[in-house]
């Protein structure tokens, strides 16, 4: 366990759930704060310094939860010397460096997962099904939020050179990535953004509009912000506008014409005992453990990380110029 944070436990909750499966020890920027998770957890070795663990041959993987900075170096690394790795998202600070870790993977053929955990969420996969099911008719129109209401994070999060970005790479990812895993995965074509820094003093943005055109005719506004004095809908949560209805995820629900009646439909789904709860990061951890095992490659992974990469480049650049970037 690479990162000792607030992430780090959903994982380490996640990983000692499986059966087989040891986290063997848990780097953090000092030894007392290694040793505060290692002792919450009952992890038995502790270190500050991650260049030890490269070639260690008792590891098979490595799980990164540091500040974004330190993503593909440390991957880039483990996979070197045989690690397969789990890396939070965004994958890397940018679209260049993710193609530095993917070199990595295939030179030396070790698995590579992201983790844009909502794919393993129940609502998002629900809403997946009924659109893969085409009731709702063909999607052409989507809406997602990435949003912090009244609150924003402070430390690494907000430090262009440790984070790459800000409200649009810590919370706008999401809203992306969901949206593309409902819709089946597309390719982005175009992105047009306007991105800003309004709420706060720091180097990265804090508020953001981003339009994305996708191969499949489908258009989606994502919407990322700390701070902001109102969210239309909480992390992940996405609409999506069909020739034959509407599906929504957080708030989980269907609107459409049943026989000539137009009707919500709200499916009887599992009780949230929290929003970023912690069964799709177990699930998450599950998919990770078993493409360890069968050596099949993880998704999200190497792929879909790099395409939201590819957005978030453009999604900048398209601010900076005022212009729309065609993918």
């Amino acid at each position: 366990m690479v990162g000792a944070g607030y992430i780090a436990d959903y994982h380490t909750r996640g990983l000692q759930s499986i059966p087989g499966v040891e986290v063997a020890v848990v780097v953090a920027k000092t030894i007392e704060e290694a040793q505060k998770f290692a002792d919450k957890y009952g992890i038995k070795e502790v270190t500050d310094d991650v260049a030890t663990l490269y070639g260690r041959d008792d590891i098979d993987a490595a799980v990164i939860g540091t500040p974004n900075k330190f993503h593909a170096p440390f991957a880039i690394n483990f996979l070197k010397n045989g690690k397969d790795v789990f890396l939070e998202k965004p994958m890397a600070m940018n679209a260049e460096e993710g193609l530095l870790v993917k070199a990595a993977s295939d030179a030396n053929k070790q698995l590579v997962m992201v983790g844009h955990m909502w794919r393993f969420d129940t609502d998002a996969t629900y809403i997946k099904g009924i659109v893969d099911s085409g009731q709702i008719g063909e999607i052409k129109k989507t809406k997602g939020y990435g949003i912090h209401e009244n609150w924003g994070p402070a430390g690494w999060f907000s430090q262009k050179e440790l984070a790459g970005g800000g409200a649009l790479a810590d919370m706008g990812v999401h809203a992306i990535d969901t949206v593309r895993f409902i819709l089946g995965d597309p390719k982005p074509t175009k992105v047009y953004a306007k991105i800003g820094t309004y709420y706060g003093d720091y180097d990265v943005d804090d508020s953001g509009i981003v339009m994305i055109s996708w191969d499949n005719g489908t258009e989606s506004i994502i919407e990322s912000g700390w701070w902001q004095p109102h969210m239309d809908g909480a992390e992940a949560g996405t609409g999506l506008f069909g020739t034959k209805g509407y599906a929504s995820v957080f708030p989980t629900f269907i609107k459409m014409k049943v026989g000539d009646v137009p009707t919500k439909i709200e499916p009887k789904l599992p009780i949230r005992t929290e929003h970023c709860e912690q069964p799709m990061y177990t699930r998450q951890m599950e998919h990770f453990v078993d493409c360890i095992k069968t050596r099949k490659q993880p998704v999200p992974g190497l792929v879909e990380g790099q395409v939201i990469l590819d957005i978030v480049d453009a999604a900048y650049k398209s601010s900076e110029t005022g212009e729309v970037v065609n993918m």
